[in-house]
This record gives structure tokens, C-alpha cells and sequence, in this order.
């Protein structure tokens, strides 16, 4: 199967170049080189490992594919099917990702950069397939699509994904704003501000936040980052600072039930009310 991601990179570098000069003649303090290095390596780094865990995820896929209900083929039907079912499964686990610190442990690191732009967009995860992300999605072979419509529209999401990561598009026209995910959407999924947590999970079609009540709209510029900013542009540390914050969490004095949801628990979560929930400080802010 040809990597579209990879075909993909000229793209991405064009337009990451053409952002860099629209933001000096606009005079805007978008890039920040050290930033923009970080999350370009983090990209680097995901698309190497990727080389391992494509195979993993190919032999699941395939070996649930070999005891699947239905076959269905690659009709244009199927195709248009496919494409809603995948988007569905990407919201549901994005929702999940900003819901169970296991999960959130790989992610935290596509929203630790305190800048928001197409550079950002590449600050990607090293750890998340190898946790089992892709199990997400092993039902729609285990039900009869094919392995490689999965993978492609995985891709293709990942590649629509690229092009919202800017200030430099305020709005788009309305309809398009009511469908699909878009630069104003995924500003505000990116903030750290309270109000604006854990919002606007989309992939590609923003109807699944409007249908789960996960919808809000930009109003007030957001700041980007995470709650607790780690304020390091180290990419080892990027990739892992989240694992290394777990175990510590696992190796205080607390009961095991307690150390189960310093993993699977929300982000946030602490047995003594030391850190805070999505949850919590949204009710402390109404």
C-alpha cells in the first residue's frame, strides 16, 4: 500500500513555509524556531517508529479481517460508508484520549506546544499505536472492511488534520463551519483555557461534537498548551514526560485502586485533591 503520508511531506513543508512568510509580513509571533524544531522532530521521530508499529497494527487488522462478519469490498458505497464509520471511531477515541490519562499519555503531546500552527500539526505521538490506539479501530475489519480502506481513510483524516492548524484562517463560510472540522474548531480543541477543555474532539466532520455535546464555539482567542506547561522544546521529553509523571503517581503511598486511576483515571485526577480534573475545574469556574 503506497504511504500517502509520506507523499504527503512536500506538501506540509510548503505550506509550513509559506505560513513562516505570511506570519512575518503580517507581523505576527506565530514560529518560534525552537518550537517549530520540537514539534518537526516529533513528526520525524513518529514517522521512524511508525516503521515498527505499521506492521503491528497491519497484522491485527488482517488477522481480524480473517474472521469477519461480512465481506463488503471496495465499492463507492462502501467507500462513502467507510469514511463516516472511521470518522466516528476517530472522535470517539480522540474523546477517549482526553478522557483516560493511559490514553492521554501519548496524545498530551500534540497539545504540549504553547503555539498553535502548521508546524504544530506535526508534533505527533511515539507511543500511541504502541499502547494499542489502533485497537480503536480493529472492529471495522473484524466486521468486513477491508484493512486497507481503514488504513487509507486513517490517512487521509491525518492529512485533512494538517491544514487546520493555523491563526492565519479566521472563519470559513457557514456551512462549511457547520460540518466540518475547521481552523476556528480546532483552535479552541487546542486551548488551555477551562471553558475551552476538552472540546471539539472532530477529525474531519465536526457533526459528531454537534450530536455529542462535546460543540463549542471560538469566541475569546484561546491560549494554547496544556494546564501544566512543561516548558521544554527536548523531544525526549515531549514524548514522555506524561509516562514519567505516571510513575511517579504509581510509586507514591496510596491503595491500588487509587494507583488504577493514577493510569486509567481522567487527566488530573489525585487521590488528595492536589491536581484537578477537566471536570472539577469546570465546576469550580461556573
Amino acid at each position: 500500500m503506497p504511504d500517502i503520508i509520506t507523499y504527503a511531506i512536500p506538501g506540509f513543508v510548503l505550506l509550513i513555509m509559506l505560513e513562516v512568510f505570511l506570519s512575518h509580513r503580517m507581523q505576527r509571533d506565530n514560529y518560534v524556531l525552537a518550537d517549530a524544531a520540537s514539534s518537526i522532530s516529533m513528526g520525524l521521530g513518529s514517522q521512524v517508529i511508525g516503521i515498527v508499529t505499521k506492521v503491528i497494527v497491519l497484522f491485527a487488522f488482517y488477522l481480524a479481517y480473517e474472521y469477519r462478519v461480512f465481506t463488503f469490498g471496495f465499492g463507492v458505497g462502501i467507500w462513502v460508508v467507510a469514511f463516516f464509520l472511521e470518522d466516528l471511531t476517530y472522535y470517539i477515541f480522540h474523546r477517549t484520549s482526553h478522557g483516560s490519562r493511559f490514553f492521554w499519555a501519548s496524545h498530551v503531546i500534540h497539545h504540549s506546544s504553547q503555539k498553535y500552527t502548521l508546524a504544530t500539526a506535526l508534533r505527533q505521538t511515539w507511543t500511541g499505536e504502541l499502547t494499542g490506539t489502533f485497537l480503536f479501530w480493529v472492529w471495522m475489519p473484524l466486521l468486513g472492511f477491508h484493512p486497507i480502506m481503514i488504513l487509507t481513510l486513517k490517512a487521509v483524516s491525518l492529512i485533512y488534520q494538517f491544514w487546520i492548524h493555523t491563526e492565519l484562517i479566521t472563519k470559513l463560510p457557514r456551512w462549511f463551519e457547520f460540518v466540518f472540522n475547521t481552523p476556528s474548531h480546532h483552535r479552541v480543541h487546542h486551548s488551555s483555557d477551562v471553558k475551552y477543555l476538552d472540546m471539539n474532539h472532530a477529525g474531519i466532520l465536526i457533526i459528531w461534537d454537534r450530536m455529542f455535546g462535546t460543540f463549542i464555539e471560538e469566541k475569546e482567542k484561546p491560549e494554547y498548551g496544556i494546564r501544566d506547561n512543561i516548558d521544554s522544546h527536548n523531544p525526549i521529553k515531549i514524548a514522555f514526560h506524561e509516562w514519567v509523571s505516571i510513575g511517579k503517581d504509581l510509586r507514591s503511598k496510596t491503595s491500588w485502586t487509587n494507583k488504577i486511576k493514577y493510569v486509567f483515571g481522567p487527566p488530573g485526577w489525585s487521590h488528595d485533591g492536589s491536581r484537578k480534573t477537566t471536570v472539577q475545574l469546570k465546576e469550580e469556574l461556573e
